[in-house]
């Protein structure tokens, strides 16, 4: 029997976060409050870390992280704690809402970006360091993808005093996200996935709308959002694996966009210097598999088949169907398996429970081990 792969991706991957223990979400509303210290809350964490990565371990993961347990939302730890001069403001509803299968909608945050944006001290590097001492699978580390903001904010939201040339919002942010890969890097991180939400929602009719109201061509910003991520990605210091992962909105189970990769395929696949994509494709609002015609040989797509958004256990035969179905477009063995997205991308969590996402998780890495006997 071939000996097992210990290099990214693996045929069995996740996205990144989990569901937070109640008493981890407790401990961080009293710390809120003021009645407990940041060193208990951290103690607190580190225990449930410790325990999700095991639990990781245990179903069968070969690549695991720390659930984002230190982290209220998947973009904290580089938007608003990591970079100097951006705040956040909950606003965004219309078109920028996320909406559920009930048409329930809750707002967007929208980051504002009023100085000089630097890197500051985002904690990523001792997080990282935490969970790779706990760890005996390989650690990987998710960072907002570095277009999350323009995106959100646009140009209203991005002061004219500060940068009256975007030009140069760009090359600050690129240089924030080039010190932090290369300080994750010293600290050992091999492992690193970039959350680039912003790439798949501009196949939404509604969201290109959205964005020419604020004065945005998305095509423009399509050549944009690939140069500066291709510059991040370019950044990444030697034996730093960097993939990215694209979906449409993943909050409690509501979603900001629908609609297939096939308007940004071309540039996604072949102008992107980034050869392992998490791509979203869980439901209908993804579309066909047919733009990974595109994807150059060489380069890998692990499949996001597995819902986050509901409880509901996709079946094996389902699973392996849908494989199948994808392999019709690009070849079997540069294809990998995982959930479409994260179990929380915001502390509160997606509906479903810890028994579903478990389940979950064994099915991926039983249909994995079923298609991929390797």
């Amino acid at each position: 029997m071939p000996e097992p792969r210990l290099d990214p991706p693996f045929r069995a991957e996740h996205i990144g976060s989990f569901l937070r223990p109640p008493e981890l979400l407790a401990a961080r509303s009293e710390q809120a409050a003021g009645r407990m210290s940041a060193a208990e809350l951290r103690r607190l964490e580190d225990d449930a870390i410790r325990k999700v990565v095991a639990l990781q371990e245990e179903v069968g993961l070969r690549v695991v992280t720390d659930g984002e347990y230190r982290r209220s939302s998947y973009s904290d730890n580089f938007t608003i704690s990591g970079l100097t001069g951006v705040r956040s403001d909950f606003r965004g509803g219309g078109d920028w809402a996320y909406t559920d299968v009930h048409g329930h909608k809750t707002p967007a945050r929208v980051p504002v970006v009023e100085a000089k944006i630097r890197r500051k001290d985002s904690g990523n590097v001792a997080d990282f360091t935490y969970l790779r001492s706990v760890a005996k699978a390989l650690p990987k580390i998710t960072l907002p993808g570095p277009c999350y903001i323009h995106y959100r904010s646009g140009r209203a939201n991005i002061s004219r005093e500060a940068y009256p040339d975007l030009a140069d919002f760009w090359s600050d942010l690129i240089e924030a996200y080039r010190e932090e890969l290369t300080l994750l890097g010293k600290a050992g991180c091999t492992y690193v996935q970039l959350d680039e939400t912003s790439l798949a929602k501009l196949g939404d009719p509604k969201i290109r709308n959205a964005l020419a109201a604020r004065g945005d061509d998305w095509q423009a910003l399509l050549g944009t959002y690939v140069e500066v991520c291709n510059r991040v990605a370019a950044a990444a210091p030697p034996g730093m694996r960097v993939g990215m992962h694209l979906c449409r909105g993943n909050n409690q189970g509501h979603w900001q966009a629908e609609g297939g990769y096939d308007v940004i395929a071309e540039q996604l696949f072949r102008r992107l210097s980034i050869d392992l994509f998490f791509l979203e494709y869980d439901s209908p609002r993804a579309g066909s598999f047919e733009p990974l015609k595109l994807v150059p040989e060489g380069k890998v797509v692990v499949l996001g088949l597995v819902s986050t958004k509901t409880g509901t256990l996709e079946s094996e035969a389902e699973l392996v169907a849908r494989i199948n179905e994808a392999a019709r477009n690009m070849p079997l063995k540069n294809l990998a398996l995982s959930p479409q997205c994260g179990f929380a991308s915001s502390q509160l969590g997606n509906k479903l429970s810890v028994a579903e996402e478990i389940a979950k998780l064994r099915r991926v890495v039983e249909v994995a081990r079923k298609v991929w006997p390797e």
